[in-house]
């Protein structure tokens, strides 16, 4: 076990929803259309609006994949040439820290994890499954954030922090899921890098229609983490031959090499909205989509607001280095994240306990060579501490 010295804030970790996550508190006017489980060729499937949903291969995660089997596989290590199948190895039955959490605190008691902010395995594919049906959604994900709330808690010992479900397909409905969340401590929120979308329209998370919602956000002081899961991006990848069905795992070549980046469109559409003009006291976390964005966002950014300053109200570039967080992969380069936006806005994430993320979360530090004691502690520990605090306007 790596001894850091000190207990770390892992920012990206998961739970593995129970099967009843989002059908326990569901409103029973709402159960077809929302989540289901059915017996298909004997194996249990979820269906969502009707329809078999393919985003996790086994979502009962009974059995489930090795914490860390994919690690080699990211890193770009794969000699013997496996297939996915392969690589993943052998499943095990779930481990109770997996959906219990006094024993996941066990668990982080041996992982030297002071604290983590906590994020669904699942639910981040779900809302791209019932966009085509709001009332639907809107059911499904507050019957989720009862479930976890319930289950999790949102400030659970002080140490697990889960972060409900919010979006903003309805902003009122957003900004009273919002107010039910912070009476219950909440500290973090998620939502999925991706335009608001309904059955007819599409907006830009930053569209004005939204401001009741950012403003509590911005009063509350509350951090919002937009986490990685299904963006609706498969209509570009579509075009290319890839198919039209998000499933989890479904490597190509071609997918893995496109350019289409729902996190960076997300930080562009805010950022040239002048979201962060009108609500400055806004924090925002990016999870589990790696940092090799960064690069050509900012460029773009300096490019843009050297083209049309007169677009912009401050410097967006700078408003980015102010506001964001940037949780990298391990596999990153991290040396070059903190040139771009400084040692502070870095986030240590393990991923844990997904197959692609560290079986072992604190050796995050193995891949900090170039950083300084001081420097590594402020991304193992300090930077997460500091969100978890309420930063009221």
């Amino acid at each position: 076990m790596t001894d850091l010295g000190y207990q770390a804030f892992d920012a990206d970790n998961h739970y593995y929803e129970a099967e009843d996550a989002f059908t326990r508190h569901i409103d029973p006017r709402m159960s077809r259309r929302a989540m289901q489980w059915a017996e298909i060729g004997g194996r249990k499937s979820l269906m969502v609006g009707g329809k078999v949903n393919h985003f996790i291969p086994n979502p009962t995660f009974d059995p489930v994949a090795r914490p860390g089997c994919l690690d080699e596989y990211f890193r770009g290590r794969n000699p013997d040439g496996k297939s996915i199948r392969d690589i993943f190895g052998d499943l095990e039955p779930i481990n109770p820290a997996y959906r219990q959490r006094d024993a996941r605190l066990a668990v982080m008691d041996t992982q030297r994890l002071e604290a983590a902010f906590f994020f669904p395995t699942l639910g981040v594919g779900m809302e791209a499954a019932l966009n085509q049906d709001p009332d639907a959604m809107l059911a499904a994900f507050r019957a989720f954030n009862r479930w976890l709330e319930e289950d999790w808690g949102f400030a659970y010992r002080d140490r697990i922090f889960a972060a409900p479900y919010l979006t903003l397909v309805d902003t009122e409905w957003a900004v009273e899921e919002l107010e039910w969340a912070l009476e219950r401590d909440v500290r973090v929120i998620v939502m999925r890098p991706a335009p608001v979308e309904s059955p007819t329209d599409s907006f830009s998370p930053s569209d004005p229609r939204f401001d009741p919602f950012w403003a509590r956000v911005n009063e509350a002081g509350v951090t919002v983490a937009y986490h990685s899961g299904d963006a609706g991006y498969l209509r570009f990848q579509e075009a290319w031959g890839l198919g039209g069905t998000f499933k989890a795992f479904d490597f190509h070549p071609m997918r893995l090499c496109m350019s289409a980046s729902p996190i960076s469109d997300t930080m562009a559409s805010l950022l040239c909205g002048g979201l962060f003009d009108r609500f400055p006291n806004l924090r925002l976390a990016t999870i589990e989509s790696g940092c090799s964005w960064v690069t050509g966002l900012l460029q773009s950014l300096k490019k843009v607001y050297g083209q049309m300053p007169f677009a912009f109200k401050s410097d967006p570039v700078e408003a980015f280095r102010r506001h964001v967080y940037v949780a990298p992969y391990y596999e990153d380069d991290i040396a070059l994240l903190r040139e771009q936006v400084g040692v502070d806005h870095i986030l240590f994430g393990s991923d844990f306990p997904h197959g692609e993320g560290l079986a072992e979360p604190v050796s995050f530090i193995d891949d900090l060579p170039d950083f300084s004691p001081e420097e590594a502690r402020r991304v193992m520990r300090e930077n997460g501490l500091g969100l978890i605090q309420r930063r009221p306007a």
